[in-house]
C-alpha cells in the first residue's frame, strides 16, 4: 500500500512504473510531459482509460492545484477522444481518495468511463438516502470556513 505524497516516484507503485517507463504493460492511448492515459487491466466498460500524474501523488486532494488543471484538461482532451472513437450513450469521470473510497492503487488516477443503456456498470449513487442526523448547515458553515483558509 501506497503511502508518500512528496512527488518521488516509489519504487512499489505500478503506476510510477508506467509513468516514467520502466513498465511496458500499460496500452497507451495518449500522453504530455505531465499525464499519461492507458487502459486499465481490468476495463469496467470497452475503452475505460485512466489518466495519472506523471509525479507520485497520493490522491487528487493531494495535489497542486496547477497539476489539477493539467489533470482536468487530460480528462476533457481523452474524453472527447473516446466520444469521437465509441459515441457512448453517456461517461463518468471518477476519482477515489482514500480506502473508504474504493481507492485501490494509491497513485492519483482519473477513471474516464465511456457508459451505454445496460453496460453492466451499475449506479455510482446510492438509490436513496438521507442523512437525517446530519446538520447541513453547520456542515456547510465548516467547509465555507475551511475553504477561507486554504490559499490557491
Amino acid at each position: 500500500m501506497m503511502n508518500a505524497s512528496d512527488g518521488n516516484s516509489p519504487v512499489d507503485c505500478a503506476f510510477c512504473d508506467i509513468a516514467c517507463g520502466r513498465s511496458q504493460t500499460a496500452d497507451v492511448v495518449c500522453e504530455s510531459e505531465d499525464w499519461i492515459a492507458f487502459f486499465p487491466v481490468a476495463p469496467a466498460t470497452p475503452g475505460h482509460t485512466l489518466v495519472i500524474s506523471r509525479r507520485h501523488i497520493v490522491d487528487l486532494w493531494k495535489a497542486e492545484p496547477s497539476l489539477g488543471g493539467k489533470l482536468m484538461v487530460a480528462a476533457i482532451r481523452v474524453g472527447q477522444a473516446i466520444e469521437q472513437a465509441l459515441n457512448p450513450e453517456g461517461m463518468n469521470l471518477i476519482t477515489s481518495a482514500g480506502q473508504t473510497a474504493e481507492q485501490n492503487v494509491f497513485h492519483l488516477h482519473l477513471h474516464i468511463l465511456p457508459r451505454w443503456h445496460r453496460d453492466g456498470f451499475g449506479r455510482i449513487w446510492p438509490v436513496e438516502g438521507k442523512f437525517d442526523d446530519a446538520n447541513m448547515g453547520d456542515i456547510a458553515s465548516g467547509i465555507r470556513e475551511a475553504c477561507a483558509r486554504i490559499v490557491e
